[in-house]
Order: structure tokens, then sequence, then C-alpha cells
């Protein structure tokens, strides 16, 4: 054991470990739900034992040994029951369940990484795309049911019914744990961008919580599209989402102040904005232009890449990137997108021709009674010069956010307003 550590002090540890622990006892036993229930079991045994005797040496090996003895435990393995009875029979000790100074399991994960594995698993043929990325998201990405229902703008229990449906398909599919061949990960492969990308949007600004920024994830997002992006470096739209993660996390030292609060792009320090991460990402969407038919993330990555290299706000080049939302909006049926080209067209033709959309985005519903729509309203009043309209929306916006950083920076604008 390294020594006595704090509940949070493990806790980023035991986030980054759980999915390739997965992965490892999912690819022994072949049954990826029990494998699940098991690293649950594993992960609330480490609460309780490594608060009391500190992180182990081999914390990876640690959580599959246990993992799999819950699994071997479950499903009444013969051979485990043989091996107690020998054990027994010779008048030996039972090795306890779980047991601080034990040597620990010779196993060590770190050693191969299934978490490239697990991913293309949740992304499996026969579930919807919804259906493997809300999987993924549960098991390789760490966000709970709600977090990813508020990805999907789903209840909760629609979420929960929605995972549980989709691990009972993989359990009953037969197909084999193992990463698939070149063609079929051609074909599941938008699944697994789709879920990468909304892992990243959840660590770079988290939808409910204390914290506007999750590292851990945004972090694990970035990682496993490089892996991607090393498999078949030739795939444009592989390349792309790896450059919009880039240019995207690149502002995030500028995006919160010294207590965790909102900054918003145009108040952002630029000099704070990582230029090694926007140099890398604008290479990246540069060469993936030249690779033929154009995609979502390419476009995407060429927004960031104009804001990147923006001196300012003002600067910025609002017609180019007004020009992309409107190629963009004709791929996706997106309303983010939409909402993000209403600001583009705010920012070329006026908050007038703004709120116009935002009309439109309101009777298509899917944004209706949501904090972002309320929040980009309130932002074309305050350009406006609508006082009253803007601070009315501020606070709106604030109620109906479950992320406590925008909740603080949304009701100190409309304060702000409202002192003139």
């Amino acid at each position: 054991m390294t020594g006595s550590t704090s509940p949070s002090g493990f806790e980023h540890v035991l986030r980054e470990l759980a999915p390739r622990v997965l992965g490892a006892v999912a690819r022994r036993f072949g049954d990826f739900a029990a494998a699940e229930d098991a690293l649950q079991e594993a992960l609330l045994a480490a609460h309780v034992d490594w608060q009391a005797q500190g992180v182990p040496a081999n914390p990876s090996g640690w959580l599959y040994r246990v993992a799999c003895r819950r699994m071997a435990d479950q499903q009444g393995s013969e051979a485990a029951r043989r091996e107690r009875e020998a054990i027994a029979a010779r008048g030996e000790a039972a090795e306890p369940t779980v047991s601080s100074n034990e040597r620990e399991d010779e196993h060590d994960v770190s050693t191969q990484d299934d978490t490239l594995l697990l991913l293309f698993l949740c992304c499996h043929p026969a579930l919807t795309e919804s259906s493997a990325i809300a999987l993924t998201l549960r098991a390789v990405g760490g966000l709970t049911t709600a977090e990813i229902g508020k990805a999907f703008l789903v209840p909760e229990a629609t979420m929960a019914q929605r995972i549980s449906r989709a691990k009972q398909t993989i359990l009953s599919s037969g197909v084999p744990f193992e990463l698939p061949g070149a063609a079929e990960r051609e074909q599941r492969l938008a699944a697994v961008l789709h879920v990468l990308y909304l892992m990243f949007n959840e660590g770079y600004a988290a939808s409910s919580g204390p914290e506007l920024v999750r590292v851990e994830l945004s972090g694990e997002a970035i990682r496993l599209a490089r892996i991607l992006q090393r498999l078949q470096p030739e795939h444009a739209e592989t390349a792309g989402l790896l450059a919009l993660l880039l240019l995207t996390d690149a502002r995030r030292r500028a995006r919160t102040g010294p207590h965790g609060e909102l900054i918003p792009l145009h108040e952002q320090d630029r000099a704070l904005w990582d230029r090694a991460a926007i140099t890398e990402g604008t290479a990246l969407v540069h060469a993936a232009f030249t690779r033929g038919a154009v995609g979502s993330y390419q476009i995407q990555a060429a927004i960031a890449a104009l804001h990147a290299e923006a001196p300012s706000v003002t600067a910025t080049d609002w017609p180019q990137i007004l020009a992309l939302y409107g190629v963009l909006q004709r791929l996706s049926d997106n309303p983010m997108v939409a909402l993000n080209r209403a600001i583009a067209v705010a920012m070329v033709q006026g908050p007038a021709a703004g709120l116009e959309l935002l009309q439109a985005l309101e009777d298509d519903g899917r944004l209706a009674g949501t904090h972002r729509l309320a929040a980009v309203r309130a932002h074309f009043f305050e350009l406006a010069g609508d006082r009253e309209a803007a601070i009315r929306h501020f606070r709106s916006a604030a109620q109906r956010t479950a992320s406590l950083a925008e909740r603080h920076y949304l009701t100190t604008k409309a304060a702000r307003l409202a002192q003139g």
C-alpha cells in the first residue's frame, strides 16, 4: 500500500482505471453485463479499503483481482468451488475477500489497455447508435445515468432502461469480446466518434455539479481519439474529431477564473490558450480537408481553428464561421448547430437577426426551455441594448442549468446589468 489518502485523492485513480479493468474482466469472462456489476462491487470495496489503508501499489491489479473474485462467485464457478474445497481439505486458511496486506495480483491491467476494445464492444452492431453511445459513456466515460440523460435531453429513467436493454442485447448476441477487424471497425466508427465527442463535451463543460470542467473525461476522450487516429491515420473524420478536441481543449485554462468561475470567450485571456495544441489541431484539420469528402467533425474543427487563430472576438472571421455553420447545418439536423449558427448570424448581421432565428428554435421544441437557449437570447438582448429583457432571460437561464459554475455566471451577469 502507498499510504493513506483522502476519498477525493483516489477518486481520480478509480475513474481512470475503471474502463481498463472492466475491459480486462469482460475479456476474461466473456460477460460484459456481469463484469460491470462485478467492477462496481470492486469499486465500492476500494472506497472502503483504500480510505483506511491507502491506495495499493498496483491499484489496477487490486481492482481486477477483486472483480474477478466477484465474477467467480456470481457464476458459481466449479473451478472456484474445487479450489476452496481443496484449500479446506489441506487445512489451509482461505484467502480473505479483500485484504489490504496481501501480495497484489500479478496481473497488471496497465500493461494491456482494454479501453479501446471496450469502446468498440459498446458500439455493438446490434445496438442502435443512441444506445451504443449511452452504454459507452457509462462504461468507458464513467458518467452517471443522470448525466447521460442530460446529454441526450431525456429523463434519467428513460436512459436507465436504454442502458439496461443495451447490456442485454450484447449478452444475447454471443459476439466474442475482441477488437473487430478493419471492415467492422469502419461500420462502428460513427458511433465511436460520437461517443468520444459527447464524452469530451461533458468533461469540457460539465452538465451538472460544482465544477465546470472535468479534466479526466475530456482528457480520456482526447487519449482515445489519438489511439483511433493512430489506428487509421488516413481517416479524415477521425483526424477531424481529434483536431476539434485539441483546438477546443486549448482554451481550457482561460475558461475558468481562480475560484472556478466561468469566463466566456470574449473575456478570456488568449495568452493562456495552449498554442502547442492549437498548432497540432490546425495541422490535423488542414490535412484532413485534403482527403476527399468533408464531414461534420472537420467542419467544426475548422470553426474552432478560426476562433483559435483570431487575436480577439472582434477580429474573428465571423463571416467565414457563419458560412461553415451553414454547411454544417445542411449536414446535421442538430439544434445545437442551429443555435451556434444563430450566434454567428448575430455577430455578422446584428442581434435582431439572431433573435429571429432563436424564435424558430423555440418553435422547433428540442431546445425549448433549456438554459442554453435562454442564455443566448439574453446575450442577444444585451447586445441590442434591451437591458430589462437581458436581465430576465439571464435569470431564467440560471434557474434552468444544473451546472453551479454556469448558474453563478448567469446570475452575476443579471446582477451586473441590474446595477446599471
